[in-house]
């Protein structure tokens, strides 16, 4: 379970490295992106209401506030370090034990993150964008003390589809 530093005073040792990162990436779209959305989410919602699927209807709706709202908000930095003991993720500290493994995917200039696994029943993970940092270091140090998975050569798909569709 991550712990909240603001209410804690927790041993997490020197910072090694640390950056800031943007809280989510926030696409520049265009007239055309906001066409063809409407038109999709226009169709969908018609389908709900045409096979009586008014939960679904509702789901589309809240999907679009959502979006509107994420629009409209510019995202917040970021705090992000590795120390000696853990990763510290905005007010999130993670010690390396609740940290599965680790993963970078490399393919500059449109992909350049880190990944953690987290220990639990739901496979979860967190990204942090690199930026222009060097990858190097990085890993050296992080495979002191956890496990780099090598399988992992490719942008998760959840993530792809996100950054084509321009919905992160």
């Amino acid at each position: 379970m991550p712990v909240d530093i603001t209410k804690e005073n927790i041993p997490m040792g020197d910072v090694v490295y640390q950056w800031a990162v943007k809280e989510y990436n926030k696409y520049y779209r265009t007239r055309r992106w906001y066409v063809l959305t409407s038109i999709l989410a226009v169709a969908l919602l018609i389908y709900a209401i045409w096979t009586h699927d008014y939960l679904f209807a509702l789901v589309l709706v809240l999907i679009g506030i959502i979006l509107f709202l994420h629009q409209i908000q510019e995202p917040m930095d970021v705090l992000f370090a590795i120390t000696e003991t853990g990763i510290v993720v905005g007010k999130k500290f993670y010690k390396f034990s609740e940290l599965n493994n680790f993963w970078m995917i490399y393919n500059p200039p449109d992909v350049k993150n880190l990944y953690f696994g987290i220990n639990g029943a739901i496979k979860h993970r967190i990204q942090i964008p690199l930026l222009d940092y060097d990858p190097r270091p990085v890993r050296d140090y992080l495979k002191q003390y956890l496990e780099e998975d090598l399988e992992q050569e490719d942008e998760p798909m959840s993530d792809r589809i996100a950054r084509l569709f321009q919905l992160h």
